[in-house]
């Protein structure tokens, strides 16, 4: 493993720290986030059009840059560390992979070079609250999550009166900007008790049948919806295996975990950034407050644990692209939750008075912290995911 990062490597972190420091303040956050869409539109087109984030780790000849997990992973430490509301995650670390890796040519060709561009913005919409484990980071992904016949998650039916295609009935409850999103890649339920199965299936966000409601969510700058599909046609992705899928989502999810690890890495450091500029400032008994020992000591333990995240993020990262068949994205990603929460935690602390209040920012970052592992986590299941997936403890028991 080379540590170095190459020169491409870095003009991508500098390139994103000098546009989230111009564009994407706190004040520009908080007036994003009050949108409709719950993004700045302008910063998206930025971010798309101009520097064509959503494409960076897609091949060049779906209009790509043709890089790989690494490169999406710092820019979305620098966009993380600006809590920057976009549906850069959405897009392109949970729907344009599963293109790419199920999709049909013709399916690839219609849709990547939109996504690429940012012109398109696509999101993944998994039955309930199972996307941790959809995704394989929390427990076994091949289970019933996607409703499994029973009553609730999503249902598809071919129908014959349309030339066989599909139907989808149900509704999927926390959408990752799911009220926005222009395609929605819909995990499904089929075959009924003989051939149970789960497939993927492409609908249009406007499509007929389709409501979604922007759903009132703890952290703002990661917006989320319902989405109820009542009889709504859908496009199957790619040929239908359904040994596909969940190997597909298995694969996607672990990169996924890469690149939330190194956003939650990005918002820890700045958080402890934050922190840092206020007790140099703020001063008691005639002295700054980060002169007392005790403060030294509380900010010095959240260095070491930002510090311990991001190298295992960018461990990660190295494994996801390296293709040696380690998946330790889940376990980057419990390590960035619990240092983005300490440092959120300190901040909110040692700002005092003023920390607690919702005029400040640091509130922010502990609300990431926290969505987030509602989201994906929480911490002490993917670290026992991991550990199941590696034997550790099997592999005790053997040598006991």
């Amino acid at each position: 493993m080379d540590a170095a990062f190459t020169a491409e490597q870095d003009e991508i972190r500098r390139t994103l720290h000098e546009l989230m420091n111009k564009r994407c303040g706190p004040e520009d956050v908080k007036a994003a986030v009050a949108t409709p869409a719950g993004y700045d539109p302008a910063l998206w087109s930025a971010l798309g059009g101009e520097l064509g984030l959503p494409g960076l780790a897609l091949p060049e000849r779906y209009g790509g840059v043709g890089c790989g997990i690494t490169e999406l992973a710092l820019a979305c430490e620098e966009s993380g560390g600006a809590l920057a509301p976009s549906p850069l995650v959405a897009t392109a670390a949970l729907a344009a992979p599963l293109v790419l890796a199920l999709g049909t040519e013709a399916q690839r060709a219609e849709l990547l070079p939109r996504i690429a561009s940012g012109a398109l913005t696509a999101t993944l919409a998994v039955p309930g609250e199972a996307l941790a484990t959809a995704l394989g980071l929390t427990g076994d992904n091949r289970g019933d999550w996607s409703g499994g016949g029973r009553a609730g998650g999503v249902q598809a039916r071919q129908d014959d009166r349309h030339d066989g295609g599909w139907r989808l009935y149900g509704q999927a409850d926390q959408v990752l900007d799911g009220h926005s999103a222009g395609l929605l890649i819909v995990a499904a339920h089929t075959g009924g008790f003989a051939r149970s199965r789960t497939l993927l299936f492409l609908v249009h966000g406007d499509a007929q049948g389709v409501v979604r409601t922007r759903r009132t969510s703890l952290d703002e700058t990661r917006p989320r919806a319902r989405v109820e599909l009542r009889d709504v046609a859908a496009e199957l992705l790619g040929s239908g295996e359904g040994g596909e899928v969940t190997a597909a989502l298995a694969a996607m999810g672990d990169a996924a975990a890469t690149v939330l690890a190194a956003e939650a890495v990005g918002a820890a450091e700045r958080a402890l950034e934050r922190t840092v500029e206020h007790v140099r400032r703020r001063e008691q008994f005639g002295r700054p407050i980060g002169s007392f020992q005790a403060v030294k000591h509380r900010l010095a333990d959240v260095y070491v644990q930002v510090q311990a995240a991001r190298s295992a993020a960018y461990y990660a990262a190295w494994a996801a692209g390296s293709g040696s068949g380690e998946r330790t994205g889940g376990l980057a990603l419990a390590q960035a939750l619990e240092a983005l929460r300490t440092a959120a935690s300190e901040a909110v602390q040692l700002h005092g008075g003023i920390g607690f209040t919702w005029e400040h920012d640091a509130h922010l970052y502990l609300k990431r912290a926290t969505g987030d592992e509602l989201l994906f986590g929480p911490v002490h299941l993917l670290r026992a995911r991991a550990a199941e997936s590696a034997e550790l403890f099997t592999r005790q028991e053997a040598t006991a």
